[in-house]
């Protein structure tokens, strides 16, 4: 209880290893808490993103990430209810070396990412639990953790306790910021299998009836696999007494898709996860701690991807906690620049997810901008420069940005 961490992070999966290597990199003593033993499986489309990869240059481990075994992305297929599909190119930056896209297991993403932390950071606790945290009046000042396997439990004390510890995180539980909303929480299921017929180098996103008000995905994950999934906002789901599985197992079953999975083998029973959305601006600090990640609730409302905004959390609460320690202020005014800074990142572009989150609950809609991109390269051209970012994605939720497609050749 004597030693004093600069940093104490709770949760080694891509937010909490990638500030780890960010703060260790700014000669921060950190320390790194995981419940699980690497390497371990954590249920994801496992998607990498332009976005994540562009963390990852900055962490200058691009290069190795490309290695890893995965498939690799070139386009994005979205599919409407009535079955028209386009296909939109994804444009990585060349210049920079980032690759539009990729598809890798989380168990060995995850895995790697830990791996390169614990070869940074001053001390790794692997296989414990922190079950509570220290309090110093209202100041987290640490943390207490249990070995599962060892059945012993430790104290350990930091500056700055930070909470990538994922949806059902403990720092956001026990500092009073965890909400359960199901307006803001997406529910999921994936399933691996082999012999999916179609798939090359692109992911898919299907928005059929089967499984409205959500979407299907069908994700190529190298060595003929695929990663197939479902997901679908919380509230609908209630509201409509929706059971995952079965939407999913009829979605799969379809005139749509039966022959592409007349030979598919599923290699395991779906999994589900939950999912809390970046539709919602929840607090992610306090007094001594900060939240990332799945814990701050920044997963993409449109798209469900969470790593790429992990990342970028990670990195700037690097920032904010190399000032603090700097200041030796670790209040929660003080920190509240990393909420400010963080939504300043990526608040834009979480709102605009938010509004086509509920676009892609309407029908027509859908089947409007699918059937006219299909049949306009122009069309196709203008959503390609909103994913590069090459044009406001706030012209998605702009009601002129439809009526400009009905107009348009």
């Amino acid at each position: 209880m004597s030693k004093v961490y600069d940093v104490v992070i709770v949760g080694g999966g891509p937010a909490g290893s990638a500030a780890a290597l960010f703060c260790a990199r700014k000669g921060l003593e950190v320390c790194l808490i995981e419940k699980a033993q690497f390497p371990r499986d954590k249920i994801c489309g496992d998607a990498i993103s332009g976005k994540s990869m562009t963390i990852l240059k900055e962490l200058e481990l691009l290069e190795e990430v490309v290695a890893l075994p995965s498939a690799k992305i070139e386009a994005i297929t979205f599919g409407n209810p009535d079955h028209d599909t386009v296909t939109i190119p994804l444009l990585g930056d060349k210049r920079q070396g980032i690759p539009p896209g990729l598809v890798i297991s989380r168990k060995m993403f995850d895995n790697f990412l830990f791996q390169k932390a614990r070869k940074e950071v001053a001390t790794v606790f692997e296989g414990y639990q922190v079950n509570q945290l220290i309090f110093d009046g209202q100041q987290v000042v640490g943390v207490n953790a249990k070995s599962g396997s060892l059945n012993h439990t430790i104290s350990i004390l930091g500056k700055v306790i930070v909470g990538a510890d994922g949806f059902n995180s403990v720092v956001a539980r026990q500092t009073g910021l965890y909400e359960y909303d199901p307006a803001h929480w997406v529910v999921a299921l994936r399933q691996y299998y082999k012999n999916v017929k179609g798939l090359n180098q692109k992911i898919e996103l299907h928005y059929i009836d089967e499984v409205q008000p959500g979407y299907l995905w069908l994700f190529p994950a190298g060595d003929n696999l695929a990663n197939i999934g479902i997901g679908m906002l919380h509230k609908s789901l209630k509201k409509r007494k929706v059971q995952l599985a079965a939407a999913m197992k009829k979605a799969i079953e379809s005139p749509f898709l039966a022959d592409r999975f007349a030979e598919a083998k599923p290699l395991e029973e779906p999994v589900g996860w939950n999912l809390p959305v970046g539709s919602k601006h929840r607090k992610n600090y306090g007094a001594g701690f900060l939240l990332l990640g799945d814990a701050a609730g920044l997963i993409d409302p449109f798209t469900g991807e969470g790593i790429g905004n992990a990342l970028y959390s990670a990195m700037i609460a690097s920032e904010t906690i190399a000032k603090a320690i700097k200041a030796n202020d670790f209040s929660e005014a003080f920190l509240s620049q990393y909420d400010k800074n963080l939504w300043q990142a990526l608040g834009d572009e979480l709102q605009v997810s938010a509004k086509l989150q509920k676009i892609g609950r309407i029908r027509p809609l859908l089947n409007f901008v699918i059937k006219k991109a299909a049949r306009s390269n122009h069309v196709r051209e203008i959503i390609s420069g909103m994913m590069a970012n090459q044009i406001p994605k706030t012209e998605f939720a702009n009601p002129l940005f439809y009526f400009k497609l009905f107009l348009s050749k």
